[in-house]
């Protein structure tokens, strides 16, 4: 199985490349703008389950596949942008029906799960260019051949900035939450508040459509 000094190096090597927000980060934070905290916790758990998923492909093959072709590359990168841009698009164009008696209300009562907010974040994750190039051209350097079971220790060691990053994904949407429930006291101030968090997946998305391997 994976040694202990793999785990750590790998831990240390994880932090330092999810410490930089990336897509999944802005898209808790848009979230957490546009709709609150129970889907900003939402969207961090789907990021990381769509996240996970990159790691079983590169641990069945699929991964290094999407890391060398263009193309492969390409289609992934502009769909989860495309989808970006579709969601920023939606929260500011209802912006408008945000009200703070409603938020107030839905922080009184039990909530209710919204799954499909789950999966939209899980689309993210696992078309999120970053994760495709971080678990497909990081990942099996940490593996060790001579160990055998290669597919299991990347399951293993992809464990370690899943769970990095559902911390760190949540903490980014707790605290953008809080500034939305202070926004909370003003419908027009709520209105502003879940317009910016439409521009920010706007804005996320265009980056990422627009950045990464020019090759």
């Amino acid at each position: 199985m994976v040694s202990a000094d793999r785990l750590l190096a790998f831990a240390a090597m994880s932090v330092l490349v999810i410490v930089i927000p990336g897509p999944s980060v802005l898209f808790v934070i848009g979230r957490a703008l546009a709709h609150g905290r129970r889907s900003a916790v939402a969207t961090a758990v789907g990021n990381v389950f769509g996240s996970y998923l990159l790691v079983v492909a590169v641990a069945v093959g699929i991964g290094s596949l999407v890391e060398r072709s263009v193309a492969i590359y390409l289609a992934v990168k502009l769909a989860g942008a495309a989808y970006l841009v579709y969601l920023g698009v939606q929260a500011f164009r209802h912006r408008k029906e945000l009200k703070a008696s409603a938020i107030r209300a839905q922080s009184q009562g039990p909530g209710r799960a919204d799954l499909r907010t789950v999966l939209d974040g899980a689309l993210v994750g696992v078309t999120n260019p970053k994760g495709v190039v971080f678990f497909a051209a990081v990942l099996p350097q940490f593996v060790d051949h001579s160990a055998g079971h290669v597919p299991l220790q990347m399951l293993v060691l992809g464990l370690v900035p899943i769970t990095i990053g559902l911390v760190t994904d949540t903490l980014w949407g707790l605290t953008a939450s809080a500034a939305r429930t202070w926004f909370a006291c003003s419908d027009r101030r709520l209105s502003l508040i879940g317009g910016a968090g439409g521009c920010t997946m706007i804005g996320l998305g265009v980056t990422v459509a627009v950045t990464g391997r020019a090759d």
